[in-house]
């Protein structure tokens, strides 16, 4: 499996390089040359098949001979080592919980699977890579732990200074070892324009290898197409038209979703829930993509004013937008709206929606108006815990604090704070 830049003025290159190399030397996101449907039996039998042997079978093309198939497989393995729950929290409404890896994130699939890719490719190297990420909120503890302790990577992080929550920061600032936390006096966006900056800085290739474990990553991105996989699977027993709705930032977890979709997953529609940084529900409706610089709100992890992932999406329909319309929209709320939601859902079954879910919630409930006869699941991308001032002021309830928080909440921060991208710049060359 070769992959292409889809801003098409770079070499074609491999898994393993685009893996390492993070972005393409144009600074174009990587994208597979191919995606080839699974068989109609897959899907037909989904529901006798070990997550791993679900996992293998739809990520093995696009990993081809990079990684043999025995070590793959103990990758697959060793990176789902927790469950995937799908929640029934009303009628034809399910919440599909992501939270139950070791930093309670969704993201916790891609940074392992990524980590334990690039240690496979590292094992008989001495040379040294430094992950460069760009984080709004879960992403950077994600890929702190994934990345913990792993031979030859050294992990750089920036998050916006003021615009994590506690328990977010925390996360990614108290681990040590090989991980190292940047705090940008700016938003996410600029953390990101900050990554990509420092891939094409030639001052610092020439001295650094480095990758990215954002979603841009191919190795971060495309593993979150298993737990559709695995909601799927649930799903199908009630034999009704399907719908997903994902709280939408940078566009990579419903862009798995989608290529899901390609691989042959029946599914009727994908909705990219958002809060008010609303690029991608502006372009549905006026046909104009605007980025814009992004707004804070309290679900953090999606303020985003220029989604990266949004031309993957694009590239999967060949840039027809009316193709993609047929099995994609896109919903933007408030805060106060999102509030409303925690509360009803809250109130109608007693579960606790974290803000992020209460958003995907809200785009799910929207969508089932004008088609009742779909089932449906929202992602619950956090642990409600990893919001807990915004959950204990809407709910008024108090959260138990799961272990894999408890184990951060009493260790020291350690931070280094930059302004600039010359600040980031000299710490790299540093």
């Amino acid at each position: 499996m070769n992959y292409y830049s889809l801003n098409k003025k770079a070499p074609n290159t491999t898994f393993r390089h685009a893996v390492i190399n993070g972005i393409a030397p144009d600074r174009g996101l990587y994208f597979p040359e191919s995606i080839t449907p699974l068989p109609a039996y897959f899907f037909e039998h989904i529901d006798q098949l070990s997550n791993t042997e679900i996992a293998f079978t739809a990520i093995k093309q696009f990993v081809g001979d990079d990684i043999p198939e025995k070590d793959l497989k103990a990758i697959i393995e060793d990176t789902l080592q927790f469950d995937f729950p799908l929640v029934e929290v009303e009628d034809n409404v399910y919440s599909l919980e992501l939270f139950h890896g070791p930093t309670m994130a969704f993201k916790d699939v891609g940074a392992r699977f990524m980590a334990r890719c690039l240690q496979y490719f590292n094992k008989n190297n001495d040379e040294k890579v430094t992950v460069l990420v760009a984080t709004s909120g879960d992403t950077g503890g994600a890929v702190a732990s994934g990345f913990l302790g792993v031979k030859g990577v050294d992990v750089v992080i920036l998050y916006p200074k003021g615009k994590v929550s506690d328990i977010q920061e925390r996360q990614l600032t108290t681990l040590g070892q090989n991980i190292t936390a940047l705090e940008v006096d700016g938003v996410f966006d600029d953390c990101q324009d900050m990554v990509k900056s420092a891939f094409l800085d030639t001052d610092i290739t020439n001295s650094r290898k480095l990758t990215s474990a954002n979603s841009i990553n191919v190795a971060r991105w495309m593993p979150q197409l298993f737990y559709f996989l695995f909601a799927y699977k649930r799903l199908k027993k009630h034999g009704q038209k399907i719908a997903f709705s994902v709280p939408s930032g940078n566009f990579g977890n419903i862009c798995a979703g989608i290529l899901a979709h390609k691989l042959g997953m029946p599914a009727d529609q994908f909705i990219a829930s958002t809060n008010v940084n609303d690029v991608v529900p502006k372009f549905l409706e006026t046909g104009n993509y605007e980025p814009v610089a992004s707004k804070q709100t309290i679900s953090n992890a999606m303020d985003v004013g220029n989604p990266s992932n949004f031309i993957r999406i694009q590239e999967l329909y060949g840039n027809d937008t009316n193709a993609l319309k047929e099995v994609f929209s896109s919903s933007s709320y408030t805060d106060d709206t999102t509030k409303d939601a925690m509360k009803s859902i809250y109130n109608k079954s007693g579960y606790t929606a974290d803000p992020h879910g209460a958003v995907g919630y809200l785009g799910l409930k929207n969508y089932l108006k004008d088609h009742p006869e779909t089932v449906g699941a929202f992602l619950e991308t956090a642990h409600p815990v990893k919001f807990l001032d915004v959950v204990k002021e809407t709910l008024d309830i108090d959260i138990a604090i799961p272990e894999q928080i408890q184990s951060v909440l009493n260790k020291k921060k350690e931070k280094i704070s930059i302004s600039d991208y010359s600040g980031l710049k000299r710490f790299l060359l540093s």
